[in-house]
């Protein structure tokens, strides 16, 4: 095997370069798809301090990493050149040190890779080696997306074999060396088999008294009593519910091998308002008695009742089915306690939604936020509007895109894995029905303007196709996009002008009145009348006018060398220059493009108010430019505040509860699932607020008062931060967990990065903590305080990690969900192995080969000697974590 370097190769190729290369055919591309072998490795993270100039490569903060794609060729010799490689990749290519290929952007994160007459075809077992540079950094394994495919003029396309597979590992090269750290200054620590060890130390097993009848979330007043009740079957008396809501119920029991009987435990739940005692008078509030020989369920409400017997079910044995005698009185700390799912970037089954919602139940969330498009895809089916779902909801490899979206992270060619899919009406209806039965409201997410390209793709097939036809008053009726418009912009994900809905265009106001009518008819179906409208709105920029960029014409006393340098005179703002738009300037309507997303949330919320919607909902950048909440038609506006902390969030939050607005706390920094759970290049997910977001990190996060968790927490470099709240404090509506599916493709990973996760988040916001202060303006925080009672912390963090892995993960068995398991921490002390895990109570396998696995026992600690590999087990005995060694 021998590697092409782009010299040499020059050499050897340059006679072949001089014959007429044939068309490919289809047996080409089928067997270069089969034997071709890609392997992805990183070289440096930190390609600017080993010489390379991402400034004048026009990198994002002139930062850069360089790597090498091989291409080896397993298998006998493909001749021809006349085929292309599509890659995703979530960083800009910005370079290839190659004259073999060239590289292309597509949109987003496609990219086409192509032979250059300098290349023939591969000979037999041959390896070809493509050093690029890319903007930024790739610090995790699942940066690199699969799905990579081959495909050239008049042949189907094929997925590379090696790239067809969801274990990145077989495709990309562990990442070495320093190239975990974003910067060489990066203070994070990186979690190994012994630094993961030092970490779990926080924790101990706990005896099963201590965390017998331990309610999550925890209760507001709870008193245990000795002694215990066994449940062989229970008998529901609750006509204060409805049927839905009972059947839930009951479906939870025979869950965990307790079955609906007339003999059974009798359950007695009623709703009786205001009769029900002080502490738990608000909505969602109850009393509950658990008795030997039954229990008893009051609610303020019926919402109240249900959740009353969810913390029955809570402490009741995943399979001794006993329940310890205690009394409850208990009430929510947020009105508002929600799980945001992206099913765009990556769909997501009924199934998975319905599991979803049941473990939301279980721990007490009430809201829904379903994000049912972006640019990557379009979910719900739109009665009168079925170009949304055959093209929106689907990826295939058609650069017209009249049939589909091009591919997406790692979707590959083909329309059979979920980058493509959509909910019919009759799939909403019955996730809408479903969520209602177990008091759950659901929050359709119809993201405008920006992060809309999947619905600007869509009727722009449509208007193609009715515009054929010669009805161009049809074809023009939901037409999203300018067709004079030329601005030049460049999306977050790298998309261009299609990616935003045009405000200034007759057809926007009426598309979304159009979805939003369809919308409120399935809720109402569902008989759950709508009562939130989620308006998206965030991101409407162009990042190539952003801080990280100066323009070539900066004087040379202004320039910086921290800034990619481009010519920013080819950028434009979006919908800058729209002839549209420009009329609506012209006419002030409007002062400049900036204030259009703003604008157009006006607009759309004049709709919700026709509509007898209660509720707007957005991000909340995409109402900067709204004086306040009362310029909107609608009585309440609420605003997902999406700030990191360390970026100054900790201050900026009230300036939107000050503005009058609803806030719902959805802190990347804290609360986004998508990202990492620890500092391990073998984790998924993305980064760019934060490198881990473990358990234990949701679980301290104060809402109430953001500017103490600078003394308990760190930046996403792991270096400590200043919080001061230099304004008067105003109650927050609540608080929220994000999914976002960029890397997250299947159910399975899906499950994988919501829990055990979740469990914190409705730790924290259904109970506030002993160890949360109040908010106190002008107090500062930092790693040098000493507000906080850090050993309160520890001791209650303690309890509910032993509660998670001692009771919950059992229960999560039953449910189907694959939770992560925690990856075990492990050192050799006087030549024995000594292990322990963050969730005590979850049993830990070790290995000396790889390969055959003995049960860890702490009591009998085993004397070792050489490598050591390490796992976690699930208590149903079926799955196990990540390997670790040691």
């Amino acid at each position: 095997m021998k590697f092409k370097h782009s010299i040499i190769a020059a050499a050897l190729l340059g006679t072949l370069s001089l014959q007429v290369q044939a068309a490919v055919t289809q047996t080409q591309v089928d067997t270069l798809a089969k034997q071709l072998h890609l392997k992805y490795q990183i070289v440096n993270n930190h390609a600017a301090n080993a010489g390379v100039d991402c400034q004048k490569l026009g990198a994002e903060w002139a930062s850069c990493n360089t790597a090498i794609l091989d291409l080896t060729n397993q298998g006998n010799a493909v001749p021809g050149n006349e085929w292309s490689l599509y890659l995703h990749s979530i960083r800009r290519i910005l370079k290839l040190d190659t004259d073999l290929f060239t590289i292309e952007h597509l949109t987003g994160d496609l990219y086409k890779l192509t032979p250059t007459a300098k290349f023939s075809g591969f000979q037999a077992n041959e390896a070809v080696r493509v050093p690029m540079i890319g903007e930024y950094w790739q610090l995790f394994e699942t940066d690199v997306m699969p799905g990579w495919y081959l495909a050239a003029d008049g042949v189907e396309p094929r997925v590379i074999a090696s790239m067809d597979t969801e274990d990145v590992s077989s495709f990309v090269a562990p990442i070495t060396g320093d190239n975990w750290k974003r910067t060489l200054d990066d203070k994070n620590i990186l979690m190994t088999s012994q630094t993961r060890y030092v970490a779990n130390q926080n924790t101990k097993v706990l005896s099963a008294d201590a965390v017998r009848g331990h309610i999550i979330p925890t209760p507001l007043q709870q008193t245990l009593r000795q002694g215990s009740a066994t449940l062989k079957a229970v008998k529901l008396e609750a006509a204060d519910l409805s049927t839905a809501s009972q059947q839930a119920l009951l479906a939870r029991f025979a869950e965990l091998g307790v079955p609906a009987g007339e003999s059974g435990y009798a359950i007695k739940v009623s709703v009786v308002g205001q009769q029900i005692v002080k502490n738990a008078r608000k909505a969602e509030g109850y009393e509950l008695h658990i008795g030997q020989q039954g229990a008893r369920v009051q609610g303020f409400d019926a919402a109240g009742a249900f959740l009353g017997v969810q913390s029955l079910l809570s402490v009741l044995g995943a399979n001794d089915h006993l329940l310890p005698l205690m009394d409850v009185v208990d009430a929510p700390r947020f009105a508002y306690r929600g799980m945001q799912v992206d099913v765009a970037r990556h769909f997501r089954s009924v199934d998975a939604i319905k599991r979803l919602l049941d473990q939301m139940a279980a721990y007490k969330l009430n809201k829904l936020h379903l994000g049912l498009t972006n640019d990557e895809g379009w979910r719900l089916a739109i009665a009168g509007l079925p170009e949304l779902t055959e093209v929106g909801g689907k990826r295939c490899h058609d650069l017209t895109e009249t049939k589909c979206l091009l591919p997406q992270l790692g979707s590959g060619p083909e329309s059979n894995n979920q980058g493509s899919g959509f909910y019919s009406a009759d799939d909403y209806i019955s996730i809408v029905q479903y969520a209602n039965a177990r008091g759950i409201e659901v929050i359709p997410e119809i993201n405008t303007p920006a992060h809309a390209r999947a619905a600007v793709v869509s009727m722009e097939a449509r208007y193609q196709k009715l515009h054929a036809a010669g009805d161009d008053a049809a074809a023009n009726e939901y037409r999203l996009l300018d067709p004079d418009d030329t601005s030049n912009t460049t999306s977050v994900q790298f998309y261009d002008r299609r990616s935003y809905i045009n405000p200034c265009m007759p057809g926007a106001v009426k598309f979304v009145g159009k979805v939003m009518a369809e919308v409120i008819a399935l809720h109402k179906a569902a008989g759950q009348p709508l009562k939130t409208w989620h308006y998206g709105g965030d991101e409407a920029k162009n990042i190539q006018l952003g801080g990280g960029y100066q323009d070539l014409k900066t004087p040379a006393d202004q320039a910086v060398a921290w800034k990619g340098t481009i010519d920013q005179s080819k950028e434009d703002m979006p919908w800058a220059r729209s002839p549209m738009c420009q009329a609506l300037i012209k006419d002030g309507s409007l002062k400049s493009v900036e204030e259009l997303p703003s604008y157009f949330a006006l607009e759309v919320g004049k709709l919700v108010k026709e509509h007898q919607v209660d509720r707007l909902q957005a991000w909340q950048d995409g109402l900067k430019h709204v004086e306040n909440a009362k310029q909107f038609a609608t009585g309440k506006t609420v605003v997902n505040f999406w700030d990191t902390l360390y970026w100054g969030g900790f201050n900026a939050v009230n300036e939107w509860t000050h503005k009058g607005y609803d806030v719902v706390l959805s802190n990347p920094d804290y609360l986004y699932f998508d990202f990492p759970y620890e500092v391990n290049t073998k984790e998924r997910g993305y980064y760019w607020a934060t490198r881990f977001n473990d358990e234990r990190k949701v679980f301290t996060f104060a809402p109430e008062n953001l500017p103490q968790n600078a003394e308990t927490s760190v930046d996403r470099d792991g270096m400590p931060f200043v919080a001061k709240g230099e304004s008067d404090y105003l109650p927050f509506l609540g608080m929220s967990g994000q999914q976002w599916s960029e890397t997250v493709r299947t159910d399975e990973q899906f499950e994988y990065m919501v829990f055990p996760r979740m469990l914190p988040l409705a730790e924290r916001a259904w109970h506030k903590a002993s160890w949360e202060l109040p908010y106190v303006k002008g107090r500062e925080f930092s790693d040098k305080s000493k507000f906080v009672d850090k050993a309160k912390i520890a001791s209650q963090w303690n309890l509910f990690a032993n509660v998670l892995g001692q009771r919950e993960l059992a229960k999560l068995d039953k449910a189907g969900i694959h939770y992560r398991l925690p990856v075990p921490g492990a050192m050799l002390v006087g030549g024995k192995l000594e292990a322990n895990v963050a969730l005590p109570g979850i049993a830990i396998q070790y290995s000396t080969d790889g390969q055959n696995w003995l049960s860890y026992d702490v009591a009998n600690k085993p004397a070792l000697t050489g490598k050591v590999w390490l796992r976690s087990v699930s208590p149903d005995g079926q799955r196990f974590s990540r390997v670790t060694e040691l």
